[in-house]
């Protein structure tokens, strides 16, 4: 059998198809023998109107549509403009006559692929056709690699704060673009950092990930930057920072309003001149980062109180982007439940806890204060306690109503039934040591509406202290 030879029965499922739209008979004809030579399956219509039937009683889509732009009943044009409304449609290659070379150029600014002259050439339609097939190849390679490594990391929720925030991290995604993700405490702003960095061309380098906040003063310049061996008490060997280690990647820096101005100012010259020095050393380092910063301070007031430079802001807030707490997309809660039941039933491996609809009501009455990252840990524990595999209201009930983000002092004193509100019923001292201790600093983090910084002044600790508490006892 030749290469232009059909297979026994029609089409050939091993080969691409070609849409040839043409109301030029001799046209159709001459291009569905010059495609099928060159190993092509061909199907052909005389308009857009046949070519859409045709499409929709084939219940597939070609993998390349030839269409000419005048025709009768539905043309080119219209075809294009019904044929790209699917985000994953084949390309368009138009055929236009010499003086509709201007409709051509603007066809392809709505979507088309490229566009051909007549008379048409056998070896320019071939061409043009292959390198068509090439890219949409390359397309659908990088959505499936951007899908593969995206795996756990999806943004649940159709509201419309959801929606526009999707929206906007598509816009942004492929630019160089500095981000600032602003949002309250759980709202999940490194998830939305990750979605930044999945999206775009930088999706298959680093993401690192800084904690500004957990890191000591005096070590900050060292992690972010590294050092060499001896530069300090206690540098036994090189070490790579983070800077470094996201080179060719994305550097996400949470809680960058916790940043030391000592070490601002260093971030900043490392932003603006793409090279970063380790301590200790002498040489300067080029590196090739994004960065995306997230915060739940209110940096224009922090740099209305010097303790966060405007240079430094201006830096970082190039593009702005908000999440909103959960309490302002209720909508979303339903759907964002059963995704981290899912979650959770994967990591143990078992089948998914089920929601009953008086949970859901339950779960969407809530205010959660701590926004999804609560909303994650309530359903962890009501899955514990749920029988024949479904979250009720009752278990949901029960799991709030003994959490340390709702327990006051008071609950301890009087020695209320129920969990962590019930430290003077621990077994054991060091369960009653732990209880306390949590309640005290949810207690306190509430008091300053989940603002870490605050909290430690007031307390008096240092902010890495009082975050390696909230880690140990899941408060952040």
């Amino acid at each position: 059998m030749g290469k232009g030879t059909p297979a026994a029965g029609g089409t050939d499922p091993k080969r691409k198809t070609i849409l040839v739209v043409d109301d030029d008979g001799d046209i159709r004809e001459t291009l569905e023998m010059t495609l099928t030579y060159e190993g092509f399956n061909v199907w052909t219509a005389k308009n857009g109107k046949e070519a859409l039937a045709r499409m929709a009683a084939e219940k597939t889509a070609p993998a390349a549509i030839l269409t000419d732009l005048k025709m009768p009943e539905m043309d080119g044009l219209e075809l294009l403009d019904k044929i790209v409304e699917d985000p994953g449609a084949p390309p368009v290659v138009l055929i236009s006559g010499h003086g509709d070379v201007p409709v051509a150029v603007d066809a392809m600014q709505r979507g088309a692929t490229n566009f051909l002259e007549k008379p048409l050439e056998q070896h320019r339609v071939i061409v043009t056709l292959n390198k068509a097939l090439r890219e949409q190849d390359l397309v659908e390679e990088n959505r499936g690699l951007k899908k593969k490594l995206g795996a756990g990391f999806e943004l649940i929720g159709e509201s419309k704060a959801m929606q526009e925030l999707r929206a906007a991290i598509e816009r942004v995604a492929d630019s160089e673009a500095s981000v600032l993700i602003t949002g309250e405490n759980g709202v999940g702003k490194e998830l939305v950092a990750r979605n930044v960095h999945l999206s775009g061309r930088r999706a298959p380098g680093a993401f690192v990930t800084v904690n500004c906040a957990a890191i000591p003063a005096e070590l900050v310049e060292s992690e972010l930057f590294g050092h060499v061996k001896g530069s300090f008490t206690g540098a036994h060997e090189d070490r790579t920072g983070h800077f470094e280690a996201a080179d060719g990647g994305s550097l996400f820096l949470d809680e960058v309003g916790d940043m030391p101005l000592a070490a601002q100012a260093k971030v900043l010259r490392a932003l603006e001149t793409h090279e970063v020095m380790r301590v200790g050393d002498s040489q300067n380092r080029e590196v090739n980062i994004r960065v995306i910063a997230a915060t739940n301070a209110e940096l224009d007031q922090a740099v209305e109180d010097k303790s966060f430079r405007l240079d430094l802001f201006y830096r970082l807030n190039v593009v702005p982007l908000h999440v909103a707490p959960l309490r302002e997309r209720i909508e979303d809660i339903p759907l964002i439940a059963r995704h981290l039941l899912e979650r959770q039933a994967e990591r143990i491996g078992r089948t998914p806890v089920a929601l009953a609809d008086d949970a859901v009501a339950a779960l969407k009455g809530h205010g959660w204060p701590g926004n999804v990252r609560q909303l994650r840990n309530v359903l962890e524990a009501a899955s514990i306690f749920a029988d024949e595999g479904q979250i009720t209201a009752a278990e949901v009930t029960r799991v709030l109503e003994s959490g340390p983000s709702l327990a006051s002092p008071a609950s301890v004193s009087s020695g209320a039934s129920g969990g962590f509100a019930a430290p003077f019923d621990a077994p054991s001292f060091e369960e009653f040591k732990n209880q306390a201790e949590s309640l005290f600093f949810s207690t306190r983090l509430e008091r300053n509406d989940g603002n870490v910084k605050r909290t430690a002044e007031e307390l008096g600790m240092q902010r890495s202290h009082l975050y390696k508490k909230l880690d140990r006892y899941g408060l952040k």
